[in-house]
């Protein structure tokens, strides 16, 4: 049954992908439209999604958190803003620095939010969330106050603010793609191990896990694989939400089979959210942020209201 769901998975993928192929009004008459544009930024919305997809099955997994997910947590927050001073600053995505300054943003904004979470002593559902809204509103206060300094690149980077897909350099995508690839893969490697951490730290322990180091090697792992969608496709929430809650229907709580699973579902989903701004709205087009953010809100209420108690 498991193997069926995960090839209706596969299925999904591919329709998202050709999905995004044919959205605009030449559909797939146009074979130039679709070499030249859309397959660039098809690949691109297929690598931000595996990114995130993936880093929320590992901060969920990791934290023993429902509600955990790169946007959260304020890791996208942080590699936003690390980005957007790098722009501003005249370093572009070519450049090593770049992608160093997003890893170091988005790995320095999770660990304050998890710090500020532990302050109270007990690491609760409540305290991260509130801590990730925290340190979110204060980086995104820093965006806005750079896009008001660098006014002569302010439509340009509030675009990318908002999570808006466009065709990169090959080299970036490249790089993006086989980032995310081998976060994956590491992660996938240690697949015992944040099946450990999810049962709780003291579980974990007496498991033969190392839960101060297991903590540190995943929270680099989903860090490095949301630089990598950051760099792509800017701010983009709800994806590592969304995902993994819809693909542990199919592939079960194992992250043996639910990690691969995450990233593969996160790119359908991103896919099609790409697609479906900039076809359902024509001709004016709706950046994937805003599109995951309409359809991850109502999510986000939902699993708070479900942890509540409100399902009882």
């Amino acid at each position: 049954m498991t193997r069926n769901k995960l090839l209706l998975l596969g299925a999904a993928l591919a329709a998202a992908a050709m999905f995004s192929l044919a959205a605009g009004p030449a559909g797939l008459s146009d074979w130039g439209v679709i070499t030249d544009l859309r397959l660039p930024r098809t690949l691109a919305a297929l690598v931000v999604g595996a990114g995130l997809g993936l880093a929320g099955a590992l901060f969920q997994g990791v934290l023993k958190n429902p509600l955990s997910d790169p946007y959260i947590l304020g890791t996208s927050a942080g590699a936003t803003a690390a980005a957007v001073g790098c722009f501003a600053a005249g370093v572009d995505r070519g450049s090593p620095l770049f992608f160093i300054a997003v890893f170091a943003g988005a790995f320095g904004a999770t660990f304050l939010s998890y710090w500020l979470a532990r302050l109270a002593g007990r690491l609760s559902d409540a305290a991260l969330v509130l801590a990730g809204v925290a340190v979110s509103a204060f980086l995104s206060a820093v965006v806005m106050l750079t896009l008001s300094v660098a006014r002569e690149r302010s439509f340009s980077l509030f675009y990318f603010v908002l999570g808006g897909l466009y065709s990169a350099q090959p080299g970036v995508l490249a790089f993006c793609a086989a980032l995310t690839a081998a976060c994956a893969a590491a992660a996938m490697a240690r697949w015992r191990a944040l099946d450990a951490m999810a049962m709780g730290e003291e579980k974990a322990y007496h498991l033969g896990a190392r839960p101060a180091r297991e903590r540190v090697i995943f929270f680099t792992l989903a860090c490095a694989a949301t630089s990598a969608a950051v760099a792509l496709g800017g701010t983009i929430g709800f994806v590592g939400l969304m995902t993994p809650h819809i693909v542990r229907l199919a592939a079960g709580p194992s992250a043996r089979v639910l990690v691969p699973a995450s990233a593969a579902g996160g790119a359908a989903l991103l896919a099609a959210a790409d697609a479906a701004g900039r076809s359902v709205f024509s001709p004016a087009e709706v950046p994937a942020g805003v599109i995951m953010a309409i359809a991850g809100a109502p999510f986000f209420m939902w699993l708070l209201w479900r942890r509540s108690g409100g399902d009882r």
